[in-house]
């Protein structure tokens, strides 16, 4: 069998060029992980590819976590691009989070301990407890420890 020149397949051998800008789009959209946000959001905006400041925008104007709103913002500025400053929202950034809280503490033993209550919001929102720990930062023990003991007087 004759291949015509157009249909040169490559070799099953070499590994494919994986394009860096899929890579970091994808590492952007990752909502269960606002450190890999962060990280493309810096990559992206040191790539300097096209496509790079509309990722950049998006996470800008559409990501729950403060610090990675900020490494876009830094990001669209060393691209030269017009952007607000992001403002940290007063808001906690999870729509129902009492709800989840009574939920996920409801799912456990009585008498569980505030590590338990931890671990199994860990398990059950992953993508609830990423944007939580990112958002709060140093203080999100505190926090999220305040609204288990709260998540007591709710039913």
């Amino acid at each position: 069998m004759k291949t015509k020149p157009n249909q040169i397949k490559a070799d099953p051998a070499e590994p494919e060029a994986v394009d860096p800008v899929v890579e970091l789009k994808r590492a952007a959209s990752r909502t269960s992980d606002w450190r890999a946000r962060q990280q493309a959001a810096s990559e992206l905006a040191a790539l300097k590819a096209p496509q790079s400041a509309a990722i950049l925008r998006r996470l800008l104007a559409d990501d729950p976590v403060h610090p990675v709103r900020e490494a876009a913002y830094r990001g669209l500025v060393s691209l030269g691009e017009p952007a607000q400053a992001p403002v940290r929202k007063g808001s906690v950034p999870v729509k129902g989070l009492d709800k989840i809280v009574v939920r996920v503490r409801k799912s456990l033993t009585d008498g569980h301990s505030f590590a338990d209550f931890k671990e199994k919001l860990k398990k059950m929102r992953l993508d609830v407890y990423d944007v939580l720990e990112g958002d709060k930062g140093a203080e999100f023990d505190g926090w999220l420890e305040e609204q288990w003991k709260a998540s007591f007087e709710r039913k």
